[in-house]
């Protein structure tokens, strides 16, 4: 059926546990994941949304992003490797992490794409938005969604 899944992470403990539901999709189907985690463009501090997010220079933004993608993939990679499933990692840097996920998987033979939703609704999910729901939206690759919470 599957061999090879795409597992997007974001670093939240909710892609964290999602993973670990996908891994072990991947172990009972014998199927090798990859993860990727999408790092956030450099903003301006005039242009940034948060105070959390401007940084002192741009050197340290991507010292702090490319440490928080290393984070959470590693932890994913660990938990596969501890139930014998291989894992290869991707990070990439975009605006639009939806556009990566959908990309990677068809650039890495991925045949499924295993992703967390937070599962908002109503306004706060047309507010907010969705990656997941934009990767659904755009994906010719099928979609496992791993809905938490509510």
């Amino acid at each position: 059926m599957y061999r090879h899944i795409l597992v997007p992470t974001d670093g939240t403990e909710l892609s964290y546990e999602s993973a670990e539901h996908a891994i072990a999709l991947a172990r009972s189907l014998d199927a090798k994941i990859t993860t990727i985690h999408v790092m956030p463009e450099y903003l301006a501090p005039a242009f940034a949304e948060s105070p959390t997010f401007v940084q002192k220079s741009y050197e340290e933004f991507v010292r702090a992003t490319e440490a928080d993608a290393d984070k959470a993939m590693a932890a994913i990679a660990t938990a596969a490797k501890d139930a014998g499933v291989a894992c290869e990692q991707l990070r990439v840097r975009d605006a639009q992490p939806y556009r990566h996920i959908i990309d990677a998987a068809a650039k890495q033979g991925c045949d499924l794409i295993f992703m967390a939703s937070h599962g908002r609704r109503g306004l706060s999910a047309l507010l907010l938005g969705s990656e997941t729901n934009k990767v659904l939206t755009h994906s010719r690759i099928p979609v496992l969604v791993h809905r938490m919470g509510g």
